[in-house]
């Protein structure tokens, strides 16, 4: 079954099965025959590694990896994909497929029992509504992965992947970075889904850091800080952490200067350093309060 990305196959696959495509769970079904392989070869899929895939749909994206990959588990939230995954994976033996909510599992015991010990990387087309927690869920628990590949909505790819400075970096892309480091791999466009969302996509790939970029004393409040630093993107920093933090400005100024950062400063131009140094600053005035 290597033709599922030929729009006559999945179409007849579909009725086959009277399958109806769900708005409420995103779904887009690559058609792109060029776009798997890909996919699969640049997000580590090898002979001794082991996949982690996410919503794999009728299986495009499923196949490429299973034809290259030692293993690969493939986790479905849609029960009516099931039997659909069964025709179309029937020929490995080296998949299996998981009816569950990514967003509810254990995840490192998962990788634990399905990949003893194997490298694992993480592909998935993520739907656009979910991108941002599937991420963060993945990130925030620390599993023991090589990479993450997805593919997600461009301006989105944009957003993950931008670097200190520029205008899209963002809270999200300050949390990617401080976990990983972000690159975009190619664009793909709205043409290559069935059916055709209304925006083009993006690949990106995640190289998970051996140990996070910086090490704030209290994390918490190191993300704390990064979420009230572009709250208020229009004002200054100051003002943007007095708000986000219910802080004066006052002691918001004494962090900065203690962190050696304008008062003027926006939140986009300061690197996982700054926040680091201003996460610091904070943590040393709430810590003197307690004495």
């Amino acid at each position: 079954m290597s033709q599922l990305s030929n729009m006559k196959t999945v179409r007849e696959i579909l009725s086959r099965y009277g399958f109806t495509f769900s708005k409420k769970l995103g779904q887009n079904f690559i058609v792109n025959p060029s776009v798997c392989p890909r996919i699969a070869e640049e997000g580590g899929a090898g002979p001794d590694t082991g996949v982690l895939e996410i919503g794999p749909g009728i299986g495009v994206l499923t196949w490429e990896l299973a034809a290259r990959a030692k293993k690969v588990v493939a986790i479905e939230l849609d029960q009516r994909l099931l039997p659909v995954l069964d025709e179309t994976l029937s020929e490995f033996s080296n998949v299996t497929v998981l009816h569950a909510d990514v967003l509810k599992l254990q995840l490192e015991e998962l990788l634990r029992r399905e990949f003893p010990e194997m490298e694992v990387v993480v592909c998935a087309n993520l739907p656009y509504y979910i991108t941002s927690p599937i991420l963060m869920r993945l990130l925030e628990a620390r599993l023991p992965v090589k990479a993450i590949t997805v593919m997600v909505q461009k301006e989105a790819a944009v957003r993950i992947c931008a670097a200190p400075g520029e205008r899209n970096a963002g809270a999200l892309s300050a949390a990617v970075r401080y976990y990983a480091q972000p690159r975009v791999l190619f664009s793909v466009s709205r043409g290559s889904f069935l059916p055709a969302p209304e925006v083009d996509s993006a690949v990106i790939r995640l190289d998970i850091r051996p140990e996070p970029a910086v090490s704030p004393p209290d994390e918490a409040l190191f993300f704390r800080v990064i979420r009230a630093g572009f709250s208020q993107r229009r004002k200054t920093l100051a003002n943007s952490l007095s708000s986000g933090l219910a802080m004066e400005k006052g002691r918001i100024g004494a962090a900065l200067e203690q962190a050696r950062i304008s008062s003027g400063a926006r939140a986009e131009e300061l690197t996982l350093e700054d926040f680091c140094r201003l996460a610091e600053a904070i943590f040393a005035m709430k810590e003197a309060e307690k004495v």
